[in-house]
């Protein structure tokens, strides 16, 4: 996120010019010899002994850890994004490479080569060496963490859930002088869960689908209805905890579900989790973002499916690669500080991050991370209707489940391109940043094959983000072909359009329903954010 009440025009190497030394350089004497990390959020029932001990995890248990250092020049970095998503500042959308975001922000050499050196010294076994040197991936045993971070592992009764959780008895430190951000992997109080949900008894839908499901085209004709673009050129990065079997997505397509697919889908192993869907394996929400993906933009050059364990290592392998411009998650999971560095490398390489808002109504219960994340977009949820079965779209409603409000954590402070929308109507904050920002499709009358069969009645933000992920992959087209750069981070330039009077003709404003506390009102709302995508006015004002 960044402040756009400041408007300075700097390139990465003016920003690094202008510093003072001091503000660079550490001086290693200056570093204690037990070094905690920036932050570390001990889970409050543990750090308050309120969570009962019930034992102790085996000491030659295997454990997968990311440490992250702190990124460079912070305040920096917000003034280019600021300048990147300024159409009045020369550096619009003139985004960064991997490299040259690693030398103006990501950590130094040094410091990074001390950290993985300390590691591997003391018995962890290191991952590939990130291009950014954001993130070290380390694997090892329990006795390694409790030694080398002074911890003592234990497991402790869930206070809400039916099982037993691990963490530390308290923050980790380091005889290291070299500065740690975070460690993410110590606990697991908090699991990482998928955001898609099925009826218990499916409603009457109009989509073309068997049952009346809304299938990949019904969705690609209501908020496609006219052009070519196809996303010719263009790659979506969907971010997946678990691994997916290709021959779902193809049973979805061979069902004609769509048209027949012509996309490669590369499947990218980031740590020890498996690509593919074994065992108890439920493929369901990587399968359907990759059918959502593929229906909005059928000639995309190629999906990637990158895969892993930990939020950060697939985030990380995401940034570093720096090959799709659009990116998308339909996943929970703990809050952290790490995440926020990624998001902002993101929008610094013109990267479009998307993210489901969450199906439980309130923030609280849906997650909230990291869907009120700053430098993502979050995507809120719809009840769409045709005016026939693959036919044009009619109305849409604000989906009874779908996740918003303001930021839970008070720190997630509200943009001012986001303040002239609030107002008492909708219910938002003034102060804090609000939750969703637009919205598509989410009702439980969606179709997609997985687990080697095809249903409907399926539903959940996890639909509307790969939605507009494959929108925003026609966008980027568009922009290729009349040679200009991709679109990015989209936020600043849809609040852009405030109570414009062409406001409709490029967003569905969607201003009948309510979930939870909000209701869908005109304009913005806590419900459907903007609003759903309007084909291809929408498209050409996202390029300009």
């Amino acid at each position: 996120m960044f402040n756009i009440r400041r408007r300075l025009s700097l390139t990465p190497m003016t920003i690094l010019l202008g510093l003072p030394l001091a503000c660079v350089l550490v001086s290693q004497s200056a570093r204690a010899a037990a070094y905690s990390p920036q932050s570390h959020d001990l889970s409050a029932v543990v750090a308050s002994q309120s969570a009962t001990r019930v034992g102790a995890p085996p000491a030659d248990q295997s454990m997968h850890l990311v440490v992250s250092l702190p990124l460079r020049n912070a305040k920096q970095l917000d003034a280019l994004l600021e300048s990147l998503y300024d159409p009045r500042s020369p550096q619009y959308r003139r985004f960064l490479s991997v490299s040259e975001f690693t030398q103006s922000f990501g950590p130094s050499e040094a410091d990074y080569d001390k950290a993985v050196a300390f590691f591997e010294h003391n018995g962890f076994a290191a991952g590939p060496r990130a291009a950014n040197r954001y993130l070290v991936a380390l694997d090892g045993k329990v006795s390694d963490v409790e030694r080398v971070f002074h911890v003592t592992m234990g497991l402790y009764k869930h206070p809400t859930e039916d099982r037993n959780f691990m963490s530390p008895d308290r923050a980790p430190t380091f005889d290291l002088d070299t500065p740690i951000q975070e460690v993410l992997g110590l606990d697991d109080f908090v699991l990482p869960h998928n955001k898609m949900l099925q009826a218990k008894v499916e409603k009457a839908a109009g989509g073309s689908g068997p049952g009346g499901n809304f299938i990949g085209s019904d969705i690609r004709t209501a908020y496609y209805p006219t052009g070519g673009l196809t996303g010719r050129g263009q790659s979506v990065g969907l971010m997946e905890l678990e691994g997916v079997n290709l021959s779902d997505v193809a049973l979805f397509f061979s069902n004609n579900y769509g048209a027949a697919n012509t996309v490669p889908i590369d499947l990218i192993k980031t740590d020890s989790e498996p690509v593919t869907c074994t065992g108890k394996c439920d493929d369901g929400e990587q399968a359907l973002d990759i059918e959502y993906t593929i229906s909005m933009a059928p000639g995309l050059s190629s999906v990637r499916v990158y895969v892993g364990s930990s939020p950060e290592d697939v985030l990380n392998a995401m940034a570093s690669d720096n090959i799709s411009k659009v990116l998308s998650t339909s996943w929970g999971w703990k809050e952290n500080a790490t995440d926020t560095g990624l998001f902002a490398e993101f929008a610094a390489q013109g990267q479009t991050n998307l993210t489901a808002s969450g199906d439980d109504s309130t923030l609280i219960a849906s997650g909230p991370w990291p869907e009120e994340a700053r430098n993502i977009v979050a995507v809120g949820g719809t009840d769409l209707h045709t005016a026939t079965p693959g036919g044009a779209w009619s109305k849409e409603t604000g989906w009874r489940d779908s996740a918003g409000g303001p930021s839970v954590n008070t720190s997630i402070l509200i943009e001012s391109y986001q303040l002239p929308y609030i107002n008492s109507a909708n219910g938002g904050s003034t102060t804090l940043r609000n939750v969703p920002d637009i919205a598509a499709s989410a009702d439980t009358d969606m179709e997609i094959c997985a687990d080697g069969s095809c249903d409907g009645g399926w539903g959940g933000t996890s639909f509307a983000s790969p939605i507009w992920a494959g929108f925003i992959a026609l966008a980027n087209e568009e922009a290729g072909l009349a040679g200009k750069p991709v679109v990015g981070f989209i936020n600043p330039r849809i609040y852009l359009l405030g109570h414009a009077p062409n406001y409709t003709s490029l967003f569905h404003d969607i201003t009948v329903g309510k979930s939870g506390l909000y209701n869908c009102e005109p304009s913005y709302d806590l419900v459907t954010g903007l609003g759903s995508p309007q084909g291809q006015e929408l498209i050409s004002y996202l390029i300009e």
